[in-house]
């Protein structure tokens, strides 16, 4: 019984320890802040809510049937990487091109109204904010590590493995929701230009780590 016990917290360590710094929900809050930042407290409660199971079914499917499905279509986990990180680069270009005349923004978000701000940002809940921000490739490709690590124990060990696996992704997606969710109230104490600088850091970051995620993949491709 001591045995089981310990494995179980062993490979829960393990798993959050691995799974933390590429969900990394802290960055990925603030990333994400933009798109929800419009939207009306009720509507972002429900957004949090979507990405949250959106993130937990990548997180489950990736970490049984992943290997499978990559598998089925011929694609490897470089690939992935190469794909995701180029796709995050897009991301972080968009976000450091886009506009910063306040004044103008303020004008195009009051002509819209609630249902087309919900309506766009409920487009892109999976795509982009959940896969790739949330949970991208780093994600995945760690998903099949633990997997494969899992894969070599007996039946019991499988298990064990297994369900602790399962509790460090629910503890990762308990702290997405979380941090998502309050996100607007960290960010609004910086003030509109602190925000404004803050928005451009941290998309040169999102620019810089879909390169080196990118980078990743083609060392791993050759």
């Amino acid at each position: 019984m001591l045995t089981y016990v310990h494995t179980f917290i062993n490979m829960l360590f393990i798993s959050i320890v691995a799974l933390f710094p590429v969900i990394n929900p802290i960055g990925s809050a603030l990333i994400v802040n933009p798109y929800l930042s419009q939207l009306p407290d009720s509507d972002k409660k429900a957004a949090v809510k979507k990405i949250t199971i959106y993130a937990f079914s990548i997180c489950v499917v990736a970490l049984f049937a992943g290997r499978w499905i990559l598998e089925l279509f011929g694609i490897s986990i470089p690939v992935v990487q190469l794909a995701g990180g180029i796709v995050i680069c897009i991301i972080g270009w968009e976000s450091l091109s886009a506009r910063s005349d306040t004044k103008t923004d303020a004008k195009d978000v009051e002509s819209l109204t609630n249902n087309n701000i919900a309506n766009n940002v409920n487009d892109k809940l999976f795509y982009p904010i959940t896969f790739p921000i949330t949970t991208g490739a780093g994600t995945i490709s760690v998903l099949f590590t633990l997997s494969a690590h899992s894969s070599n124990s007996d039946w019991s060990g499988y298990l064990i493995n297994n369900a602790a696996m399962l509790l460090a992704i629910t503890v990762m997606c308990i702290l997405i929701y979380f941090l998502y969710g309050h996100t607007k109230n960290i960010v609004s104490r910086l003030g509109n230009e602190g925000q404004t600088i803050a928005n451009r850091f941290i998309a040169f970051l999102i620019f810089c780590v879909g390169l080196q995620i990118a980078i990743t993949g083609i060392k791993s491709l050759f």
